[in-house]
């Protein structure tokens, strides 16, 4: 046996994590050595967190200081607006990223585990690695868009119409479309498995600090930010006219809260959360539900005086009861209708029948 393979068999030992482990060593292959690389770079994100433990009052000052600044604040994916009943409020991608970065000791992980022709399939994981949590969640992309007209070839996938009766063609994204489209859904799936992770004190502090930020902003100078207000929805397509008939009344009679609200939802449909569309449907829908409560009739309240006589007869009830359960126990009816009666005045004196005489006439009865 030659040199060369006597070192080739030669046996290696590697201690990590407490285990030692013996291999023999050989040629490693491109396969070995990329997996070697992968394991090295996993272990060594788990011994700089448990050699750095995070500190989170440090983590929660970090935070609540980046929310008060305005301009993270004011941002249309810190805090976003959707159209679903009276309203969902929530934290957005930008807060979601802040905050895994003030925490540390986060892993967080994209990959492709499976595409055709026709979709992409795409894992996105995020990892505590201080206490070894991970939630991830697959997200398909399908290479397809939609556009008010076919391919410059005439040709499309497939047609449908809208609620305006006209024709919107599916038709194969191209690169940039996709681009677009696989980053906005896998920013969603992110946001939605690291506000698993955040704790839920922390976000309901962040969240009152950035809708405070909003406030005193829009109070400040609420013609400055009307303007800002109407430009951004500008962009997505959205006029003056149809803020207008969102809310009911003018742009001059905006009122903080509701530039407030407007700010968090154009957040909502420059993410594509939400379409103008469907903002106008949930409202037409929340004001039919509106009316039909204001409608219904009320139940009437029953008057004090037969309050006062259900009240009296359900007494003389449980005195008859009682009487025929046990003879000996006699009530005084009178006693009855003094206690019910209000207090005499102070030169008033209560007139009462003889005892006898009472208790004859309740026997009667």
């Amino acid at each position: 046996m030659s040199a060369t393979e006597t070192a080739l068999q030669t046996a290696a030992q590697r201690t990590e994590f407490g285990v030692q482990e013996t291999r023999m060593a050989g040629v490693d292959t491109a396969g070995t050595a990329l997996a070697a690389q992968a394991r090295a770079m996993v272990e060594s994100r788990y011994v700089m967190a448990m050699r750095k433990p995070r500190n989170w009052d440090e983590v929660r000052q970090k935070l609540l200081e980046e929310c008060r600044r305005p301009s993270f604040a004011h941002n249309k994916s810190a805090l976003y607006h959707k159209p679903i009943g009276d309203g969902v409020e929530g934290l957005g991608i930008r807060f979601a990223e802040v905050a895994l970065r003030c925490m540390t000791n986060v892993l967080v992980e994209t990959s492709m585990i499976y595409e055709d022709e026709t979709k992409e399939v795409h894992r996105v994981s995020v990892t505590d690695l201080e206490s070894n949590d991970t939630h991830y969640q697959d997200i398909p992309v399908r290479k397809t868009v939609e556009r008010s007209k076919p391919d410059s070839d005439g040709g499309y996938i497939s047609v449908r119409m809208n609620n305006r009766g006209r024709a919107v063609y599916t038709v194969p994204a191209n690169d940039d479309d996709l681009l677009n489209k696989r980053a906005a859904l896998i920013s969603k799936a992110l946001r939605m498995q690291a506000l698993r992770i955040i704790p839920g004190d922390l976000q309901d502090e962040a969240e009152a600090i950035i809708r405070q930020v909003r406030l005193d902003q829009a109070a400040q100078d609420p013609n400055a930010e009307r303007k800002r207000i109407a430009d951004a929805f500008a962009s997505v397509g959205v006029r003056v006219k149809d803020l207008e008939d969102y809310l009911g009344h003018g742009l001059d009679q905006f009122t903080p809260a509701e530039l407030t609200m407007l700010r968090g939802l154009y957040g909502a449909l420059k993410d594509g959360e939400a379409t103008w569309k469907s903002v106008m449907e949930n409202k037409v829908a929340q004001d039919a539900a509106g009316e039909k409560e204001e409608s219904r009739p009320q139940p009437t309240k029953a008057k004090g005086s037969a309050v006062e006589k259900v009240r009296e007869e359900a007494e003389q009830q449980r005195v008859a009861d009682t009487k025929r359960t046990d003879p000996g126990a006699m009530v005084d009816a009178q006693d009855i209708v003094d206690a019910a009666a209000p207090p005499p005045g102070p030169t008033q004196q209560p007139i009462r029948p003889a005892p006898p005489k009472t208790r004859q006439r309740f026997e009667m009865e």
